[in-house]
């Protein structure tokens, strides 16, 4: 086998991404942290307690970020700290949150500031103002308006809300994942319309107060697939599941139409969020198999499974398929914007998974490249060991490791083949002979 470089764009932007709530510590005045405090819901009694300790001092891991490499990182701002109470805004921590994107800055990493990752503050909770577009939209956009003054001159990337359809699928499908935990398809329709919704008033404060902004949206998108090859109702279901999940939100932010499933209970015309991206942002993790079932209508008449045999990662999180991050990208690029894959990741707390995860998933992206799709950046999930919400401390999705006692960091494996992959542009045959020689032949014979 002759020796092979895989090149990527001198301007690629390599990265991590982390969310406040799991790693700031101590964020106690939101909705997730009193979810926490009841026993059972959160894995093995977990509470998310210190987390990384950001809030005191990010700027120790900002200088391993450094060390390593990376030029990008993705991290989310406290709705519940930068307004503790309705209208009520806490200048100190904006200040923080200016101080830790200027110290990113001075290292040469550029930010990446995510508005909303999953987390309320308690008044918005208790007011069920998601539910409500009325409320959510203007006040959502407030929060906006004083985040990018405050930030401004320190950030022009943004990202209003991550993973909406997540937000409204585990919150009010799943039955007890994520708060309310309720199962009422009516309110997790009505919340994924005023997250879109929001996420448009967002965008148009953000370019009202600056110019240069560059406003996407962090998207979870997986691979639906029907579970028996021949099976056409599974690959009916297996295209119901993909429609939904990955495309309602495209049909309302870059067509402004709602989608068939949000048009159920909407009084507004979506023709305001016409238009609302600049960017499109992938979050990949894996693949799903459907597999038709008529007595399951709040699953939309199907049952998700992995494929049978294939490669897991810990605690059975998701299924490990590379190509799907490809077909994702071959799939956004038809949107024409630029993308960034903004989250790409597995929970594998000995670190035998990742380094192959990681080169397998690059060279999917590097491949993406070569059929010049307008990809920008990679922002590996996560860069640390963090609060992983409903399975706590027990999933280890950090390139670096840590002690939840102590605090202290373990650089893994995989975080130096990432880094040698990021300071030198390039995934390269002798990369690959070092942190995965099985891949060797199975890639590239």
């Amino acid at each position: 086998m002759s020796d092979f470089t895989l090149t990527f764009p001198r301007d690629f932007k390599w990265g991590t991404a982390t969310a406040a709530h799991q790693v700031e510590g101590q964020n106690t005045n939101n909705q997730w942290w009193q979810w926490e405090q009841t026993h059972g819901r959160i894995a093995n009694g977990d509470s998310s307690g210190r987390a990384a300790g950001w809030w005191e001092n990010a700027e120790a891991d900002f200088d391993r970020m450094a060390e390593l490499g990376l030029n990008a990182h993705r991290l989310s701002v406290e709705w519940s700290r930068i307004e503790p109470r309705d209208g009520v805004f806490d200048s100190a921590a904006l200040e923080r949150y200016h101080e830790m994107l200027r110290g990113l800055r001075q290292r040469g990493i550029e930010p990446m500031v995510t508005l909303h990752h999953f987390t309320n503050p308690v008044w918005l909770d208790e007011q069920r103002t998601w539910e409500d577009a009325d409320r959510i939209v203007p006040r959502f956009a407030r929060f906006t308006e004083m985040v990018v003054k405050a930030l401004g001159d320190v950030c022009d990337l943004w990202c209003p809300i991550n993973e909406p359809n997540v937000f409204a699928v585990m919150g009010y499908l799943s039955g007890g994942r994520m708060p309310p935990g309720v199962i009422d398809l009516s309110r997790a329709v009505s919340v994924l319309r005023n997250m879109l919704s929001a996420h448009a008033a967002a965008y148009e404060t953000l370019h009202a107060h600056q110019a240069l902004a560059r406003v996407g949206i962090a998207h979870h998108m997986r691979v639906f697939q029907g579970l028996r090859a021949a099976n056409l109702l599974d690959a009916t279901v297996a295209h119901i599941h993909a429609s939904v999940f990955n495309d309602s939100l495209f049909d309302a932010l870059i067509y402004g139409r709602w989608h068939w499933i949000l048009r159920r209970g909407a009084t507004a015309s979506a023709r305001k969020l016409r238009g609302t991206l600049d960017w499109i942002g992938l979050n990949y993790y894996s693949r799903h198999r459907s597999a038709f079932d008529r007595t399951k209508p709040q699953s939309l008449y199907g049952d998700l499974f992995y494929t049978p045999g294939a490669q897991m990662s810990d605690f059975n999180f998701g299924e490990i398929y590379p190509e799907g991050l490809l077909m994702l990208l071959r799939k956004l690029a038809r949107y024409k914007l630029p993308i960034y894959i903004t989250e790409n990741g597995l929970p594998d707390h000995d670190d035998d998974l990742r380094p192959s995860f990681l080169v397998q998933h690059l060279r999917s992206l590097w491949q993406a490249i070569q059929f010049c799709l307008d990809v920008r950046g990679y922002y590996h999930w996560s860069f640390i060991d963090n609060f992983e919400w409903s399975e706590g401390f027990r999933m280890k999705f950090g390139l670096l490791g840590m002690d939840t006692h102590t605090q202290e960091r373990d650089v893994r494996r995989s975080a130096l083949l990432y880094r040698d992959v990021v300071t030198s542009g390039t995934l390269t045959s002798d990369m690959v002979r070092t942190y995965t020689p099985e891949l060797i032949q199975v890639l590239f014979p």
